[in-house]
């Protein structure tokens, strides 16, 4: 089940910023886009629009066996 947080833009929003504000990655933009299909896809978002912004899991690195875990 796919988890959401709801964020409300503000004057000069862009897609590519509130990526980059909850991803860390400013092409993490089309996964938003993507969850609000009802938002029109344009350069800068009016305020006030409620925006469904997914949440996605960080990867886990596999942790080696090979090294003592205060060096993992």
């Amino acid at each position: 089940m796919a988890e959401f947080l709801e964020y409300v833009t503000k004057d000069g929003d862009r897609w590519d910023l509130i990526a980059y504000v909850y991803y860390g990655d400013s092409f993490g933009y089309e996964r938003i886009i993507v969850a609000n299909p009802s938002v029109p896809i344009i350069p800068i978002l009016p305020s006030g629009l409620k925006l469904l912004i997914p949440v996605i899991e960080e990867e886990q690195t596999p942790q080696s066996e090979e090294l003592p875990p205060w060096k993992q």
